[in-house]
């Protein structure tokens, strides 16, 4: 049976993208369809799919394109028939619909999170524009209604299940995301295999202990308690990743009473290193189920985290981590310092239940 991956939009890095890459990998005759594509080649020779948005500036506004959204999605030609159609949605793209498909052609759903702009602003600052304030009230009630839908809806956690329920009021199953575990551990020392010049100065720069923040730097992320919890514990700080909020993040950390590091867009191989050089991995953030706590669980690297989010389904409290008390930074370099004294685990068995092989299988049996 042929099949159709649909996708908000695709970036360079990110999780929503790794799990596209294995909803591909489980599909490999089907297309993709995607408001726009901003990581041209990331997909090789498939067949990818963008509408008009693609050739406008909003593709670089998301908030101020999201009323543009909901008609677009509503509104496509499936440019040939298809017998399903798998959405990996954390925004609108589980409203789509082909002008040219019938209503009773089967459509899956793969959730990352009901939209946060509009149903949990609290946890995301884009949500807390007059733009998006002004329009919220009206897309909640077409997201719920569009939300029925679905053949059928997989969360890639119980917290997500949970607000599913809660939003579009809806059940869902639970298949966790795909996490390269496997990738993480089969290489004992990562620092053997960072090729690149600049990156091996980098590594070399770096002190011999050292807390690890990893994320994007957008402010939901709260990489700025990563470096409030490492000054209070008295430990140097490394921040990975990439985003509009370094200026901002290198602004906090010229105050850092502790050396700050920042490492930006890392290769695989050096963000590798990095989560096996790390004491422990800071991550405050409120996650819909959080990748990269995973991938440092593989790596042997105990995570410190807040109270709430997806991101406690994958840690083993007091074994693999420790939760904290709240976000608060007192509490987080509490969890910390306990943090530093686990034993050593094994990152293996810690994080097997989500290798991309497993999340693979789970997937073509959700769609079958």
């Amino acid at each position: 049976m042929s099949g159709l991956i649909v996708h908000e939009w695709i970036e360079s890095s990110g999780g929503a993208e790794k799990v596209l890459e294995s909803m591909a990998s489980a599909f490999p005759d089907a297309a993709i369809q995607c408001l726009w594509n901003d990581a041209p080649g990331r997909f090789g020779t498939r067949e990818i799919r963008e509408t008009w948005l693609a050739g406008t500036p909003l593709r670089r506004k998301k908030a101020m394109a999201l009323p543009f959204m909901v008609p677009t999605w509503r509104l496509l030609e499936s440019k040939g028939p298809h017998d399903w159609t798998l959405v990996s949605s954390h925004l609108f793209a589980h409203h789509v619909r082909f002008r040219d498909q019938p209503d009773s052609a089967p459509k899956y759903v793969y959730a990352h999170t009901p939209a946060r702009y509009i149903w949990t602003p609290e946890l995301d600052h884009r949500g807390s524009s007059p733009a998006v304030r002004a329009v919220a009230p009206l897309l909640k009630k077409i997201d719920r209604r569009r939300a029925q839908e679905p053949t059928a809806i997989a969360a890639n956690s119980k917290f997500v299940r949970e607000r599913i329920a809660a939003t579009w009021e809806r059940e869902a199953s639970v298949i966790y995301p795909p996490v390269a575990v496997e990738r993480v551990q089969q290489v004992a020392d990562w620092r053997s295999e960072v090729t690149d010049p600049e990156e091996v100065v980098a590594l070399e720069r770096l002190p011999q202990e050292f807390v690890l923040g990893v994320s994007r730097f957008i402010p939901y992320k709260r990489l700025d308690l990563v470096l409030a919890t490492g000054a209070a514990a008295g430990l140097p700080v490394v921040i990975a990743g990439k985003g509009p909020e370094e200026e901002h993040l290198r602004m906090l950390a010229s105050q850092s009473s502790v050396p700050v590091h920042f490492i930006i867009a890392p290769s695989d191989a050096l963000l590798f290193s990095l989560y096996q050089m790390a004491k422990a991995l800071v991550f405050p953030a409120v996650e819909d189920f959080g990748i990269v706590p995973v991938e440092a669980q593989a790596a042997g690297t105990p995570v410190v985290t807040g109270p709430i989010g997806g991101q406690l389904e994958s840690l083993t409290q007091g074994v693999t981590g420790v939760v904290a008390a709240s976000t608060d930074v007192v509490d987080l370099a509490a969890a910390l310092d306990d943090a530093l004294r686990l034993a050593p685990f094994d990152g293996v068995l810690a994080t097997s239940r989500f290798a991309t092989t497993r999340f693979e299988d789970e997937l073509r049996a959700f769609v079958a």
